[in-house]
């Protein structure tokens, strides 16, 4: 927990707003316009003083104009830090980036659509310093503004979650809405490898997680780049950096076709020895070898997955890699994706 309090330290307790931008062209400027008064010092319904020192807008290689967009806020606010990655890495990559570019004592990350109100971060800090919290959640007390297809797949991916961590992550409710310690947030983005989901790596260093109900509000652009591809491939990142227990599920499936097989094995022998032999199973024999077939590519894919994540990191890949202002860069000739 940070060893900050209005009376102990004398000073306001520091926020840094991390907003890690792909497509925020459109919102962008209304997102700053609504953290703008809390650049000044707050006070929470519990008594705590707070103050919003910098927001860090971390550019992610959009499709857009996003990048013209931040060099604009970041010339109207002196507390505007815009941060540049090398290429698209990714949401996760890009929030990490901007943590490591903080140095307040709590770091809120936030998306840049307008879906998550900043005049709840003063209700989220009540709730960690009652709860003693190192990192504390938006949960969500309506119902999410995307489609039923997008809300029923997040709901089967945190109860996937939730089985694969057991009871250790029983009442823990991932949301991109966060209030993490500053030391920890900055720790963790900074050692976290490739491919490794954010809040799991945050799950591994903070022993107490609390959740505050905060309503949603509709996005204010539409969510393009949540394709179903990136949404699986988000998913799938979950599933691989939850540890190893979906190897030990691979285990436990060829442990079971290997009992099956056994019981089969023995049927077919006692059918033989008292004469009863059905020369019609071919299509059960088929089906058989495919399933079986299929188990093996399917662990043999899980196993290549983890060996590609520990390749991945031996070899140096970076999960982000942060560089100067691409207009610096290239003065007059701003390179965009998709542009001839």
């Amino acid at each position: 927990m940070p060893n900050v309090s209005p009376s102990a330290a004398g000073r306001p307790i520091s926020i840094s707003i991390v907003v890690p931008v792909y497509n925020g062209e459109k919102t962008l400027a209304g997102l700053v316009e609504e953290i703008s008064p809390l650049t000044s010092v707050q006070r929470t319904a519990s008594g705590l003083h707070y103050i919003v020192e910098s927001v860090v807008l971390a550019w992610d290689h959009g499709q857009d104009r996003s990048d013209e967009v931040i060099r604009e806020l970041a010339a109207a606010h002196d507390w505007v830090r815009p941060v540049w990655l090398s290429r698209n890495f990714g949401q996760h990559p890009a929030t990490c980036a901007g943590m490591l570019a903080t140095g307040s004592d709590w770091i809120v990350t936030i998306d840049e659509d307008g879906q998550h109100d900043p005049s709840h971060i003063g209700t989220m800090l009540d709730q960690a310093y009652a709860d003693r919290a190192q990192l504390a959640y938006a949960n969500p007390s309506n119902e999410r503004p995307h489609g039923p297809l997008r809300n029923g797949g997040s709901k089967v991916a945190k109860s996937m979650f939730k089985w694969l961590f057991g009871s250790e992550a029983a009442d823990i409710n991932f949301h991109s809405y966060r209030l993490v310690a500053g030391e920890v947030g900055r720790i963790v983005a900074a050692s976290i490898g490739p491919g490794v989901y954010l809040d799991i790596a945050l799950l591994w260093s903070i022993p107490t997680v609390t959740h505050v109900d905060v309503p949603m509000r509709t996005e204010g652009r539409p969510a393009t780049s949540y394709t179903t591809r990136r949404l699986a491939s988000h998913f799938w990142r979950l599933v691989l950096s939850s540890g190893t227990k979906p190897l030990r599920l691979v285990a436990g499936i060829g442990l079971t076709s290997a009992v099956l097989g056994f019981v089969l094995g023995t049927v077919l022998i006692m059918q033989r020895l008292f004469g009863v032999v059905d020369v019609r199973g071919w299509t059960t024999v088929v089906v058989g070898g495919l399933i079986g077939v299929g188990l093996i590519l399917l662990s043999l894919g899980v196993i290549a997955e983890y060996l590609g994540m520990m390749a991945s990191r031996s070899m140096g890949r970076s999960s982000y890699l942060v560089i100067r202002d691409p207009a610096t860069a290239f003065p007059g000739a701003i390179e965009r994706p998709g542009n001839e």
